[in-house]
């Protein structure tokens, strides 16, 4: 199979396809084989390039609903093939999909408008993603996926794993588990070439230490949480099981539609009163969608519908947030983090009146038309606030390719 069209995201299904032509085509360089099970039974897979003793492994498909590092991931693995000073002393492990069951929920493949984006949702609940799932579960009630992941990490024992995440709308910014200090400066450069605008304000990495423009690194343990409600902590994530052997976790966020609005370094005049304003929106929002919840709980309490799951998990974090951004002092008082915190308080409410549409679309066709209206509603409001554009998927998967590479040039220098 032939590179995919540069106009939307491949699939699990050619993810595999096209990973198992590469290995023909380099079958002394390149294998292809199978390293666990997803809950629903489906494979996973880790393309493997190269064959030092020093690796690199990159993960793809953590979040179902942040396709564009599965077309990145390719993209590396024919660049390592094809670039030999990339792999004359490390070895490359590609892990297709972190996710196989999530990705086959979300079905957007070429999304048009946030809207259309949304009309095929799904983001699993929290404990449910591979990722996230050891720092909520105990260790005996992980998901086969978290177990496959990890034992891909202790197998190769990589000095840097990436990890390709994504937003539908905002910038890009890169989270790391260690500094690498020389990693901001070819971020910048490539985002500025392709027209990307990179979000100095991530609320995702509200109060970590920047090395760079939108380049954050993990706090110390004993740093203050900007959102106390929230019980998921990113150093008992899959992240941080590279430290074992001395390596670390840059996670690499690229945005669907771009807003300019979420690089602007200048104070916000009113940030506190910005944050009350927030706070009251997503508990206002929130509550029109769990109104529709609590109807139709009754008709659905015996269904095991994972999209039922993650709209109620999603609802349910809610009024601690709302509390956390009136309580607790803003991590930030710039322009950018509001407009950050703006932007994931649009998307709470959001995504679960998506995948509660689509889980009622079937049986309670009334609900799921109030449902839709307010997705329609909230997805072209969420446009129009951030002045919303396109980044094209070639755009998207070359800038995460470039800078999971400086990454693994700056990573490599202070690799054991």
């Amino acid at each position: 199979m032939g590179p995919l069209p540069e106009l939307r995201y491949p699939t699990v299904t050619e993810l595999v396809s096209c990973s198992r032509a590469l290995t023909l085509r380099w079958p002394g360089l390149c294998a292809l084989r199978q390293v666990g099970v997803s809950r629903a039974g489906r494979p996973l897979h880790l393309l493997s390039v190269g064959h030092a003793r020093r690796a690199v492994l990159v993960v793809a498909g953590a979040h179902a609903n942040e396709p564009a590092g599965g077309g990145t991931l390719l993209a590396l693995a024919r660049r390592t093939l094809l670039e030999p000073h990339l792999r004359e002393d490390t070895s490359w492990h590609f892990l297709l999909c972190a996710d196989p069951d999530g990705a086959s929920l979300h079905t957007t493949p070429a999304p048009r408008s946030l809207y259309d984006y949304h009309l095929g949702f799904f983001r699993p609940a929290g404990p449910e993603q591979p990722e996230w799932a050891p720092s909520v579960l105990p260790p005996d009630r992980l998901p086969p996926e978290t177990r496959a992941l990890t034992g891909v990490i202790d197998e190769v024992k990589p000095y840097l794993q990436v990890s390709l995440h994504g937003t539908e709308l905002g910038g890009s910014w890169v989270q790391l588990t260690g500094d690498l200090p020389g990693l901001a400066e070819p971020f910048a450069k490539s985002a500025a070439q392709l027209h990307i605008p990179v979000e100095t304000g991530a609320s995702d990495a509200a109060g970590w230490p920047a090395s760079g423009p939108g380049v954050h690194v993990m706090p110390a343990p004993e740093a203050a949480p900007a959102y106390p409600s929230l019980t998921d902590d990113a150093r008992h994530s899959t992240w941080y099981d590279v430290h074992r052997y001395g390596g670390l976790t840059a996670v690499i966020e690229v945005p669907m539609w771009a807003s300019d609005l979420v690089d602007d370094p200048a104070p916000h005049p009113a940030p506190d009163a910005a944050m009350r304003r927030l706070a009251d929106r997503l508990l206002q929002d929130a509550e029109e969608v769990r109104r529709v919840l609590e109807e139709v709980r009754p008709r659905h309490a015996e269904a095991d519908d994972p999209l039922l799951r993650a709209a109620a998990w999603g609802l349910e974090l809610v009024p601690g947030l709302a509390a956390d951004l009136v309580r607790t002092p803003p991590a930030d008082g710039t322009r950018a983090y509001v407009g950050s915190v703006d932007a994931f308080a649009r998307r709470v409410p959001l995504r679960a009146a998506a995948m509660l549409r689509r889980a009622l679309a079937g049986t309670d066709a009334h609900a799921a038309a109030r449902l839709d209206r307010l997705v329609a509603h909230w997805s072209d409001a969420f446009a129009a606030r951030f002045q919303a554009r396109w980044v094209p998927v070639e755009h998207q998967v070359e800038h995460q390719s470039r800078t999971v590479v400086a990454a693994a040039r700056q990573a490599r220098d202070r690799a054991p």
